[in-house]
Order: structure tokens, then C-alpha cells, then sequence
């Protein structure tokens, strides 16, 4: 079951429930191993890379389906639309606020003193 080529060939449902099943077997054994001895600790990064798995998966997924469904789109030629260097949509010129450049820029300083410092860089 832990072997990704047999993940990818399952229905969209059955990777979600096998997700399910190693979450909540991945918090057995937490449990168990703050309670008790664990009989073998290596299951605990078992399931972890096996929920990491099913993540990626259904992520590659919709990504696909995302991919699929705006090339079948675009071809209609909006004019409201169009791409970016990087890939993204953008509306107008600019790009869409969900980007990963757009939130890197406007991620705000964790304590005062990193606020300070940053007002006197942009000064």
C-alpha cells in the first residue's frame, strides 16, 4: 500500500480514505507512544510519509484538473485574463493576490522590533 505507483492508479475517493485511515492511525500511535512503549517506532514515519503521499497526490490532481480546465478555457481568447512570466494568472496586469511572490511581499513583521527595522529599510 505505501508504494506511490499503487496510490496513483486508486480513485480520488480511495486516496482520500486511505489518508483518512494512516491520519488516524498516525494518531494511535502518537497516543500510544506518550502513554506507553511503542512496539515499533519506525510506523509513526510510515504513516506520516504515506499521508505526505496521498497529499501530494491529490494535490498533482487538481493541479491537473486546474491546468486542464484554464487550457481549455484560454482558448477562447478573454481579454480580461492574461499570463504572467511565471505562470500565474493575472487580471488586469497584475497578478493574483494568491501568489506565492504577491504573499512573500506582503508577510508582516513577527514582533515590534522587526517592525522597526523594517520602516527603517523602506525609508
Amino acid at each position: 500500500m505505501s508504494k506511490t505507483s499503487e496510490l496513483r492508479d486508486m480513485s480520488d475517493e480511495q486516496v482520500q480514505l486511505t489518508w483518512k485511515e494512516a491520519s488516524e492511525n498516525l494518531f494511535r500511535l502518537r497516543l500510544q507512544g506518550q502513554t506507553e512503549r511503542l512496539d515499533s517506532p519506525s510506523e509513526l514515519r510510515r504513516h506520516r510519509r504515506l499521508i505526505a503521499r496521498c497529499q501530494t497526490i491529490l494535490s498533482q490532481r487538481r493541479i491537473a484538473e486546474a491546468a486542464k480546465a484554464t487550457s481549455t478555457g484560454s482558448s477562447t481568447g478573454s481579454s480580461t485574463g492574461s499570463s504572467t512570466a511565471g505562470g500565474t494568472q493575472a487580471v488586469g496586469g497584475k497578478p493574483v493576490a494568491g501568489t506565492v511572490k504577491a504573499l512573500a511581499k506582503r508577510r508582516r513583521p513577527r514582533t515590534a522590533r522587526h517592525r522597526k527595522v523594517a520602516q527603517t529599510a523602506r525609508s
